[in-house]
């Protein structure tokens, strides 16, 4: 068996360590094969796939120079990525322009929005899908609550460029996208309280008490519990807003939240908050 063959056994088995030297080696011995674009771009994958992102670097930089611009070419996509991780902002601007995006002109670390998607963070006990806010082509804020006792509002995660499931709330869809490293926590912890909000209405107005101050309001009817199979597919999603007692998570420093809820409570007849506590 060839080291090319042996490098294909190895990425099916998994051994990206293996699979990327090979390449890199098949690479270099054959610098004219046309095959050598395909090669340098597996190889990026490769270390990409094994977290060594500072070879997933120097691979997808000689794997982006032998691709065209502006036509999609994921070569250019991938270096996004570990130019990103690595904090290389001039090269991944160019990735990112290379691959076809168009960027707000700009220097140093890119934050721009790129609209609501949702993102599936790995956990140790499984996964879990939330809402983020994307500010650039790998980057994305979450802007809901997760349940895991890990994960917080309001931190940065580095996701995969290839969605994994859909969400669809009326006529719009938005990708799934897979985490693959926590970029920036958030140092907004999460909690329950149960409320009483005698409307709709009533739930909205805590809802957007909490938003206005770049924290967060949950009603817990909105949470679903899906298998992986299902996660993975299309799901239709509803949002809730019940009246009556109910369980609401929220996420914001301890010593704004008292306050925050009698805010809320005094400012219509019928409203009530008790037991609130640490979510986890």
């Amino acid at each position: 068996m060839g080291r090319l063959e042996q490098a294909y056994a190895a990425w099916e088995t998994q051994d990206w360590k293996t699979a990327a030297e090979l390449l890199e080696e098949v690479a270099a011995e054959f610098p004219d094969h046309p095959g050598r674009p395909a090669w340098l771009f597996d190889a990026a994958l490769a270390h990409k796939f094994s977290r060594d992102w500072a070879r997933a670097y120097t691979m997808g930089m000689r794997a982006a120079a032998l691709v065209r611009r502006g036509v999609q070419e994921p070569a250019y996509w991938n270096l996004g990525i570990a130019a990103t991780v690595l904090g290389e902002w001039a090269t991944a601007r160019d990735a990112w322009r290379g691959f076809g995006v168009d960027l707000a002109p700009g220097d140093g670390e890119i934050v721009e929005d790129f609209g609501l998607t949702c993102v599936r963070l790995d956990e140790a006990d499984g996964s879990e899908v939330v809402w983020a806010r994307r500010i650039c082509p790998t980057r994305a804020r979450v802007v809901s609550i997760p349940t895991g006792s890990e994960r917080r509002f309001g931190e940065i995660v580095l996701h995969d460029g290839a969605p994994n499931g859909e969400r669809v709330v009326g006529d719009q869809t938005f990708p799934v996208f897979d985490e693959i490293l926590l970029w920036r926590t958030s140092d907004l912890p999460s909690w329950t309280v149960t409320v009483t909000a005698p409307h709709g209405p009533d739930l909205d107005a805590l809802v957007d008490l909490f938003e206005d101050r770049g924290y967060c309001a949950e009603p817990a009817s909105n949470t679903r519990a899906l298998c992986r199979c299902c996660s993975e597919g299309p799901v239709d999603q509803e949002r809730v807003v019940a009246p009556g007692t109910q369980l609401v998570w929220l996420a914001g420093p301890a010593a704004a939240l008292d306050g925050l809820l009698d805010a809320w409570l005094l400012a219509a007849p019928g409203r009530a908050w008790a037991d609130l506590r640490s979510a986890h």
